[in-house]
């Protein structure tokens, strides 16, 4: 039982969840574009989010000085490498602008972990900044690189899922705003240390409610997907709700995070039939 927590701890604290959120999202772009297997951007965009995620979150450990090298961490420093190895080699499967997408997300990444001009806090450190640069990165690198890198139509769908994209990453990352709540430094201003917990829910609630009623913009509209995505409003607003300071570490890092996995392989069951 043990080796078996040991297992599904170095899966969520490697980052391999978080990945195959993006790697879920990716796909459901392919379903919702008609986008071939575009393996090159799938696998850029999973090892790339392996490699951010824990140059982000050891950074910070390591600047803290409370970073202490269990084997974990050795595994985990290791397993980052080759797979900023394999970003590297699907990096240059991308077409040229693409790479140059992939570069402008990298930039941010490191912007938002490295203080670039001296005496400056780092973008992560920014007053109330942090959750639109994670929704506008994941958006970027979820819809609009496999889109670019296979010459897709930016139609009017495009910037109306991009939308919605933006809205359900912001929603859950407000759930970890509220669980992170005690451990957050105060000067990072999070929505719920500005507004409160509850206000924060209400706007997550509206904000989910928002996500479903831009269904009927889409020139396409399929009730069918209508349905889908209320009930994924539904689940996220359940888990939103539900959220509060004393909840597990699992409750967001897993559950939450599971959320565009559970979507995406809703979705592939529905397209089946």
């Amino acid at each position: 039982m043990k080796t078996l927590k040991k297992i599904f701890d170095f899966y969520i604290n490697s980052s391999i969840h978080v990945a195959l959120s993006v790697f879920a999202l990716v796909k459901l772009t392919f379903i919702l574009f008609d986008i071939a297997n575009d393996y090159a951007t799938l696998f850029f965009a999973f090892f790339g989010t392996i490699v951010g995620y824990n140059f982000v979150k050891y950074d910070a450990l390591a600047r803290a000085k409370r970073l202490q090298m269990t084997k974990q961490l050795k595994a985990i420093s290791v397993f980052s490498f080759l797979s900023l190895l394999t970003t590297a080699y699907y990096f240059f499967q991308l077409q040229k602008t693409t790479q140059i997408i992939g570069l402008v997300f990298l930039v941010i990444t490191l912007l938002y972990t490295l203080p670039f001009f001296p005496n400056k806090r780092n973008a992560r450190n920014w007053a109330g900044i942090k959750i639109y640069i994670v929704a506008l990165s994941w958006v970027g690198v979820t819809l609009f690189l496999p889109i670019i890198n296979n010459n897709s139509p930016f139609a009017n769908y495009v910037f109306l899922v991009a939308a919605q994209r933006f809205i359900l990453i912001f929603v859950l990352i407000l759930i970890f705003e509220i669980i992170d709540l005690k451990q957050d430094d105060p000067h990072l201003k999070t929505v719920p240390q500005q507004i409160g917990v509850a206000t924060t829910k209400r706007v997550g609630v509206a904000l989910m409610v928002l996500f479903v009623l831009l269904e009927f913009l889409s020139t396409d509209f399929r009730i069918e997907f209508f349905a889908l995505k209320s009930a994924l409003a539904l689940t996220t607003i359940l888990f939103l709700l539900f959220s509060n300071e004393n909840r597990s570490r699992y409750y967001a890092s897993f559950w939450v995070e599971s959320i565009p996995v559970f979507w995406w392989l809703i979705l592939v069951v529905f397209e089946s039939f």
